[in-house]
């Protein structure tokens, strides 16, 4: 949903600006060719490339975190950061999913006793780790539990479907501004758009999967994910404007950081992770 040189104003015959067309190809391949490599690895039987992806994911959300937070100190801040997030998620991979939480929120003291000795915000130190490692967890969780792919693939979907189609409809209906203080771009129509795709693409890959008993409980979930999407977007929205800056990162070409892309699927993975263990406990959906 998120989104000089002086070539950028160069003009086309037709009258429009070069740097459009060629803005929406790079924004266009670079999402693509992540969308194949992500995809490719999550339906690996082997849990290892998939250990390794979100240990790789992690340990760059970790820098982009120190440098929003910390520009002077970020690597200091993004090792401890990510040694939190990081240790926690291989013990939740060798099977202790409850000591890998105990050992995030530990990690997550560390590291912000670590940012308070040099005398940076320790609250955000803190918060980096349990908001970059917790997501991380739920996610390694999902995939070794059982049809565990399927599930990943439910929280990857959806979050793209609503991130897309919250960004088209805001472009194409612009209208009245959903948080104007912390994302003017975003729009009403824009959330709207978000909540249909997401309960319909929820819909559709419950037929394919048969992972729901109810089409009703799969709308309910896809709206749902939509809903933690949508919210994650925002809330990343608020910690730029916190830190003073445009976007996390320069990491993906034409999309910014990749905290700019993965913000609304940190969130939908943790309410995916939430419906699973619903199931988990017995509620039938």
């Amino acid at each position: 949903m998120s989104s000089q040189p002086s070539d950028d104003h160069a003009v086309v015959p037709d009258g429009k600006p070069k740097s459009k067309g060629r803005e929406l190809a790079v924004r266009v391949v670079s999402a693509l060719v992540l969308i194949a490599v992500v995809l490719g690895i999550t339906m690996l039987k082997d849990h290892r490339p998939f250990l390794v992806m979100i240990s790789v994911g992690v340990a760059l959300l970790c820098i982009e975190w120190g440098v929003m937070m910390a520009p002077n100190i970020s690597g200091r801040i993004a090792v401890a950061v990510a040694t939190a997030a990081i240790a926690a998620l291989f013990v939740g991979y060798l099977g202790h999913p409850l000591l890998s939480i105990l050992m995030l929120c530990f990690g997550s003291l560390c590291a912000g006793l670590y940012a308070y000795r040099l005398h940076v915000g320790w609250v955000d130190a803190a918060y980096g780790a349990l908001y970059i490692g917790w997501p991380a967890i739920v996610i390694m969780w999902l995939h070794q539990s059982k049809r565990g792919v399927e599930w990943v693939f439910f929280a990857f979907l959806i979050a793209w479907a609503a991130d897309s189609a919250a960004f088209a409809a805001g472009k194409f209906f612009g209208g009245p501004k959903l948080w104007p203080r912390y994302s003017p771009n975003k729009t009403w129509a824009g959330f709207a758009g978000g909540l249909i795709a997401g309960m319909l693409t929820a819909g559709a890959l419950s037929d394919i999967t048969g992972l729901f008993k109810h089409d009703t409980s799969a709308s309910v979930v896809g709206l749902l994910v939509a809903l933690a999407t949508m919210a994650g977007d925002l809330w990343e929205s608020a910690l730029k404007r916190r830190f003073g800056v445009k976007d996390a990162g320069t990491l993906i070409p034409g999309h910014g950081g990749l905290l700019d892309r993965v913000d609304g699927l940190m969130f939908a993975i943790v309410a995916i992770g939430g419906i699973r263990l619903l199931v988990m406990l017995g509620t039938e959906i």
